[in-house]
Formats: C-alpha cells, structure tokens, sequence
C-alpha cells in the first residue's frame, strides 16, 4: 500500500509538473512573439537608414545601368566660421554622381546633358557645404550629415532620383 500511495504521489506531481510547464511555455512564448515583433520593427526602421535619401538604393541599380559623371577637378569651399574661430577653413574634395541610365529621366537629364547642368550642381553644393562647419564636417560628420544632404539637394534640384548616389572622395580640410 505505500508502494502505490508512493506511486500516486509521484503521479500527481508528475501532472502538476506538467500543467505549470506548459502554462510556462504559453508565457514564454507570448512575450517571445512581442518581443519579435519589436525586433523586427526596429530591424525595418534601422533597414530603411541603410538606404541613400530618394529611395533607390545602389543595391537597387545594376552596375551596367549606372553611368559615372564626374566633376572636372577638385571642388574647394569654404566653411561657416566657428565660434571663436579666427582661420577660415575650407574643405576639398572630388565629386561624382551615380546615375540610372533605365530611369525615365535620364533621357532628359543623363549622358552628355549632364556638363549643361555641372555649374549649377556646384553652386547647390558649394551653398549646402559652406553652410557647416569644420567640427560638423570632420570625424565622420561629413560621411553621415554632410554626403547624404548634398545627394537629396541634388534629387531636389532635379527633381528626381535618377542620380541615385554620389561619390565623394580626395576629402582635404585646410
């Protein structure tokens, strides 16, 4: 008889064992799912950052739809003074734009037509620049703040985004 009531004892916990497991997991897999959908969340916010302003990625376009327009020579513009500051700083640097030959704009805008449009660029980008200065510009600012503004007021000045990217490079400050 202490055999089975041993026997019976070990049973009932073995079900109530069970039944607090499986509540567990009912739980656990409630704020699992919440917590996945806030990560996929934040995952599809931080995706849409990754991409350059206007929409078209440089993933989105094939190598052999781009063409390369750059500018003649290096661009020098001078920067907002700082406070305090008593130098005027300049920054120097090579542009180019990445432009979508399959867009329905690059008829109008792209090919040779691109030199027609190249001193009004400069002077959009020349305004744009000057308007930092060189603490904004240096340490990464101009790669995070500066480089993504320059691309939306060239999409601006177009209004369109078939140049879909640019590149900056040769970056000197004096």
């Amino acid at each position: 008889m202490k055999k089975n009531l041993l026997s019976v004892l070990i049973l009932a916990l073995l079900v109530v064992n069970i039944v607090l497991t499986t509540i567990m997991m009912l739980t656990v897999t409630k704020t699992n799912a919440a917590t996945a959908k806030l990560v996929n969340s934040v995952l599809a916010v931080m995706n849409l950052e990754l991409y350059a302003p206007g929409g078209v990625s440089s993933t989105d376009v094939a190598l052999e739809d781009t063409e390369t327009f750059n500018f003649q020579g290096a661009m020098t513009i001078p920067l907002k003074m700082s406070d305090g500051d008593e130098k005027q700083h300049y920054i120097i640097f090579e542009l180019s734009l990445y432009i979508n030959t399959k867009h329905e704009d690059y008829k109008t805008y792209g090919g040779d037509k691109m030199t027609e449009y190249e001193s009004r660029i400069k002077t959009e980008v020349n305004e744009l620049v000057s308007s930092y200065t060189i603490e904004e510009c240096e340490n990464g600012g101009f790669e995070e703040n500066v480089r993504p503004e320059i691309l939306r007021k060239i999409q601006q000045l177009f209004q369109s985004d078939f140049v879909y990217k640019i590149g900056v490079s040769e970056i000197k400050y004096g």
